[in-house]
């Protein structure tokens, strides 16, 4: 049944009408943001693996994958809470529940803060101290940090934003462990890196978007240019990780090899938007590359894991 409803805006601006395409419970699994669950659970098992080294204990993997589900899911609903306003603004955002009306805000906080709550629990008292320490550092820094300061006010909302899209992994290398090693840090140093560049690439294509709604993002503030050079040294310094894997005996051989070939293709495409024609062409190849880099990242370091 086609239906359709008036939007309004907290200072009662009507929005266009557009149909109600969620039931109920789609509209809280969308305010988690599953694409960006997704992609960090599979660094979250890639840290886990790495740290296992194939002697999987199969339990702990378990409760440290929801905890973790929980507390990035409790953190993109904060974000969608404090950001309604800002949503209002852009042209893919503004059909959402908050926006829209189709949600209350006190109802969108209470299960923010319910899905922290259970998710922190979790990884505290299921896994170990260091992953729930983690948990609500990633938490604090894109909830408080990311989210109600810097991506209002400055152009290093990307980068320091990055610390805790770096967490995931970090949480599960240290639910086998429950120290942080320099294995640690380099699957830190893995996600850190690749997040600025890999949200500078939808930045560009929404440019416009962001301008409108009054982001201080790098290619509204600096513009395109800067901002294509600024994505080399992010992934210029990506090179080197998949050697200091296989050099301290974390990974074989063939990650060293592959994780360099995957970091040299995106460094190429980087590179090529210099002189590219199209900025926005340009930009979605880009961002197509950069989760593809993710994803061939964990596929190959999780197979090319020295065993215990």
């Amino acid at each position: 049944m086609d239906k359709s409803v008036t939007y309004r805006t907290s200072s009662d601006s009507v929005l266009t009408p557009g149909p109600i395409r969620f039931g109920l419970w789609k509209e809280f699994i969308q305010l988690t943001k599953p694409g960006i669950i997704r992609s960090n659970l599979m660094a979250t098992f890639a840290g886990f693996w790495v740290a296992a080294r194939w002697d999987i204990p199969w339990l702990n993997l378990l409760w440290v994958l929801l905890g973790t589900t929980l507390v990035m899911a409790s953190s993109c609903v904060f974000n969608n809470y404090f950001d309604r306003d800002f949503d209002m603004k852009m042209e893919r955002t503004r059909n959402r529940a908050l926006p829209t009306g189709r949600l209350k805000p006190s109802t969108v906080l209470g299960y923010a803060i319910a899905l922290g709550a259970v998710g922190t629990l979790v990884l505290f008292f299921l896994v170990n101290t260091l992953a729930g320490i983690f948990g609500l550092v990633g938490m604090f820094v894109y909830v408080v940090v990311y989210t109600l300061w810097l991506k209002r006010t400055s152009t290093w909302s990307t980068s320091v934003g990055a610390i805790s899209g770096a967490m995931p992994p970090v949480i599960g290398y240290v639910a086998v462990t429950g120290q942080v090693d320099l294995a640690a840090w380099l699957l830190f140093a893995l996600l850190f890196l690749w997040q600025p560049p890999h949200f500078w690439a939808l930045g560009i294509r929404r440019v416009e978007e962001y301008r409108a709604a009054g982001y201080p993002l790098l290619p509204v503030v600096k513009g395109i240019k800067r901002t294509k050079w600024q994505m080399i040294p992010y992934v210029l310094l990506m090179l080197p990780l998949p050697w200091l894997f296989y050099a301290y005996n974390y990974t074989g051989l063939i990650y060293g090899v592959l994780g360099t070939v995957i970091n040299a293709g995106w460094l190429y495409i980087c590179i090529e938007g210099l002189w590219a024609k199209d900025d926005e062409k340009w930009a979605k190849k880009n961002f197509i590359m950069s989760v593809n880099v993710l994803m061939l990242h964990v596929i190959v370091l999780v197979v090319n894991t020295i065993s215990g």
